[in-house]
């Protein structure tokens, strides 16, 4: 706070000076600019202060996805659209069965509306979204010196309910422009769904072979092939699923969020206005900053989701070969919809400050596939096995040459497995070999 004399009635702002002066001016109680009209304030905002747990109201964030998806149509599926999805699956299922030694990871088939996928993911959503949303939500009060903070007193805490409410209307949106995009539970990379759960949006999967010369039978028997592989692959690497939502997580609560630019884009918004006040919050309020540590985080989990996805593309590949003469079309429209940065990864990297680079997409199946050349499935899905076997940034920018001196499975022992493990995990071997380089933070 100032303290020059010809400061006035405005030394009685504990905002001054600080990116809330402009957004609290005009509710000055004085011609001098002093506190805020507490009593206005939460008059107008009263209905968004409702008690929830957490940074936001997910109660609110549901409804307001349901009513953005709802802008369109979106019919419940039919019993002819659910059965076609279950038989697409189990015979996806087949077809995999001969492309790795990984049994079906599907326990139910369901088909999906955008409200049902909206209401089915929530509870993912909710860890990968509440760290940065806590952060955003705590940021209105760090960004206050202390004398301010004392000053503000009540105003401090319902300012941070008014800005965990233009949070879930920011998420809310987020979700459901979302819904209107995605294929599946799987569709990002990501295990959204119910674990067992081969979901695909009837509704969209129709969008998407519209865009299409492929018939629309080989689109979704391609889409469940993705699902499938999918699911096989979190129910067979058990630590993979806690490993991509938790990394999320764990980055978000990292993010650290900068306030320095508030000011300029708060000034002129009338504070008694949620519109302009929500307007200004979806035009990025506050600035996201990334440590050195962060950065080294975001890498493995973009790497860890590339292969994800690359070993995906890499067993339907093989599965769909000489069966599906449109698969290469379909591969390629996969690709390129994943590539292009759409809907899906743009709204993913709004709602957690995550932007994914399915880039990599296109090296990590090239590195599956080399590794499955030279080892055999069981030695592509052997890496698997611990999270640290898997390949890294380094490896992926050789492809062809991850674990190229590695044995091959028929002459690797279980004892000779376990020792390995035990020197990539416990420290350099007898030999000196460290293993495959880690990113440093």
């Amino acid at each position: 706070m100032s303290s020059n004399p010809g400061d006035g009635p405005d030394e009685q702002n504990p905002f001054k000076g600080t990116p809330f002066e402009a957004l609290f001016g005009g509710l000055a109680g004085g011609p001098g600019g002093g506190m805020p009209d507490l009593s206005a304030l939460m008059a107008q905002v009263q209905s968004l202060m409702q008690p929830h747990d957490g940074p936001i109201n997910w109660a609110v964030v549901a409804d307001i996805a349901r009513k953005v998806a709802a802008q369109q149509p979106d019919p419940t599926p039919s019993q002819a659209q659910r059965d076609a999805i279950a038989d697409a699956v189990r015979l996806a299922d087949h077809w995999l069965d001969e492309t790795t030694d990984f049994s079906s990871g599907v326990t139910s088939t369901a088909a999906w509306s955008r409200a049902e996928w909206i209401v089915e993911t929530l509870d993912v959503w909710k860890r990968l979204v509440e760290p940065v949303a806590g952060s955003t939500v705590t940021a209105l009060g760090n960004a206050l010196p202390e004398e301010a903070r004392a000053m503000a007193g009540p105003l401090l805490g319902m300012l941070g309910k008014a800005t965990g409410a233009m949070v879930a209307t920011q998420v809310g949106q987020g979700l459901g422009g979302l819904a209107g995009d995605v294929l599946g539970a799987s569709d990002i990379g990501l295990p959204l769904g119910p674990a067992g759960r081969a979901a695909l949006l009837p509704l969209n999967v129709a969008a998407f072979a519209d865009e299409l010369d492929v018939s629309a039978d080989d689109v979704l028997l391609y889409l469940a092939l993705r699902e499938a592989a999918h699911q096989r692959l979190f129910a067979h690497v058990p630590w993979l699923r806690e490993h991509l939502v938790g990394a999320v997580a764990v980055y978000g609560s990292g993010i650290e969020i900068n306030t320095a630019g508030m000011e300029e884009k708060l000034r002129g918004i009338d504070p008694m206005n949620p519109a302009a006040m929500q307007e200004a919050m979806e035009g990025g309020l506050f600035d996201l900053s990334k440590s050195p540590a962060q950065q080294a985080a975001l890498e493995r989990l973009e790497v860890t989701l590339a292969l994800v996805e690359g070993w995906v593309d890499e067993v339907v590949g093989q599965a769909t070969d000489e069966r599906m003469p449109s698969a290469g079309k379909l591969q390629e429209a996969v690709r390129r919809r994943r590539a292009a940065g759409g809907p899906a990864e743009q709204t993913f990297a709004t709602l957690v400050g995550l932007e994914l680079r399915p880039r990599r997409l296109r090296d990590a199946s090239t590195l599956w596939g080399s590794l499955r050349a030279r080892q055999g499935t069981e030695g592509r899905d052997g890496v698997w096995m611990h999270p640290d076997l898997l390949p890294t940034a380094a490896d992926l920018d050789d492809p062809l040459g991850f674990r190229e001196s590695a044995l091959a499975p028929e002459s690797l022992t279980d004892d000779d497995f376990e020792a390995g493990l035990r020197d990539l995990l416990d420290g350099p071997s007898a030999d000196g070999d460290t293993g495959p380089d880690r990113p440093t933070e």
